[in-house]
């Protein structure tokens, strides 16, 4: 039985830490110019208090 040795390996700041901070040079290095542009859609809106008042009204008449 033979064993291969293997490479070792540095850790560089790029990798993941297990930390409690966050890592801020990520932060500081992020480009916000190579996110895409999206439209917000909002799927299910809330009612207005015209139409509870008109749902009200319809559910007190038999």
């Amino acid at each position: 039985m033979t064993f291969k040795t293997l490479p070792l390996v540095s850790l560089s700041s790029s990798t993941a830490k297990m930390s409690d901070k966050p890592d801020m040079t990520e932060i500081a290095r992020f480009d916000k110019t190579k996110l895409k542009k999206t439209e917000t859609k909002e799927k299910n809106p809330l009612p207005t208090k015209e139409t509870i008042e008109q749902e009200r009204k319809g559910d007190a008449t038999p």
